[in-house]
This record gives structure tokens, C-alpha cells and sequence, in this order.
């Protein structure tokens, strides 16, 4: 899993409230058991034509949305079924931080284990950051997770996040790697077992 320190990276908005998991990436990709190839599925509905050519009007198919880490999402994010395929897709396109008001439990949990962090923030703040892309077109977000911190323009928000997943996302390993980084311990606690 890469190590997520800081990021600052412009940021596309699809403000649509309640994105499900089969939006974010349809059940007919769901067969793939490996990550490879998942972000060019993502929102595969929304961004192509039944022929498979691009939607122009899709705001991932413009010239501005390219390189673009971060996604500010409408409420609710990632409801639906708990498939992991859907932070595949995210991370696979490129995305490295999802902000939004609320986030499904299940894919919270799924995207801090695939080393995409989702941030909620307040509702002042996320009609704050819909505002900035018209107000400043090319604007970047900066991210620090070791502060918990969202910056723009000046202004500076904190988020939450649990102190294991950030431990995890901080070092770049999930959970396994986490208890694997106990390994010494473990097998030395093993010495005095009879």
C-alpha cells in the first residue's frame, strides 16, 4: 500500500449526493480479482457511451480533470454494496483522497485499507470547496495527515481520522503489514510459551 504523508493536487467535483458502489464501479467489472486495469472502469456509466467512446460532458473525460488526485463528493458517499473493487477503481485512476459530508461505513473502511483516505468535513466547508473550482479554476487542496489537516486559499480545516488507520496509511502497510511490523516481538512472546 503507498505511504500517504502530505498531498497537494487540484481536485475534481462531482457533487452528486448518494454515489453508490455500482456507480463508482458497475457489477459487470466486479469479476477481476486483481486491481490492474480497475480505474479505467471508474464511474464506467457515467464517463462512456454504450459504443465505449468517451462522454465529453463527463467531468473525468475533460482536459481539467487530468492529474487530479483528489474527489470532492456529494453526501453519502459510497453507499451501496461493500465491494473493495470501488477504492480499486478510485486509486487505480489516480485518486488519492476522497472529501465528503458522510461516507458508507463499509466503504470507509475499504478505502482506508487500500491507502485512499476519505475525508469528511463540515457542510459550511464542503459548499466552501464546490464554490472554489469557479472561483478559482485550477485551486489545490493540501493535505497533511500527520496534523489531520485540509489547507486552501489560506484557510485550514481539520478532519478526523482514527489513530490506527492513520498509523497504517502514515507507514503505507494495512492491517497485516501492521502486525508483520511486530514480528521480533512476536516471535520472541512465542520463546515463552511452553
Amino acid at each position: 500500500m503507498p505511504q500517504f504523508t502530505t498531498l497537494t493536487s487540484r481536485f475534481v467535483i462531482i457533487p452528486a449526493c448518494d454515489i453508490d458502489t455500482d456507480q463508482i464501479i458497475p457489477a459487470r467489472f466486479l469479476k477481476a480479482t486483481d486491481k490492474n486495469g480497475m480505474g479505467d472502469n471508474l464511474f464506467a456509466d457515467w464517463r462512456y457511451q454504450e459504443d465505449g467512446s468517451p462522454k465529453a460532458d463527463f467531468i473525468l473525460n475533460k482536459p481539467e480533470a487530468a492529474g487530479c488526485q483528489i474527489l470532492l463528493a456529494g453526501d453519502n458517499f459510497g453507499c451501496g454494496s461493500s465491494r473493495e473493487h470501488a477504492p480499486w477503481a478510485l486509486t487505480g485512476y489516480g485518486f488519492r483522497a476522497v472529501i465528503s459530508t458522510s461516507f458508507a461505513d463499509i466503504f470507509r473502511n475499504n478505502a482506508l485499507k487500500n491507502g485512499l483516505l476519505p475525508i469528511i468535513v463540515d457542510e459550511e466547508t464542503h459548499n466552501m470547496l464546490l464554490d472554489l473550482v469557479d472561483e478559482v479554476p485550477r485551486a489545490e487542496l493540501s493535505i497533511d495527515l500527520a496534523s489531520q489537516t485540509l489547507s486552501y486559499l489560506g484557510n485550514t480545516v481539520m478532519f478526523p481520522i482514527d489513530p490506527f488507520n492513520k498509523t497504517c496509511l502514515l507507514n503505507g502497510v494495512d492491517e497485516l503489514g501492521y502486525i508483520m511490523g511486530f514480528e521480533k516481538e512476536i516471535a520472541a512472546f512465542e520463546q515463552t510459551r511452553p
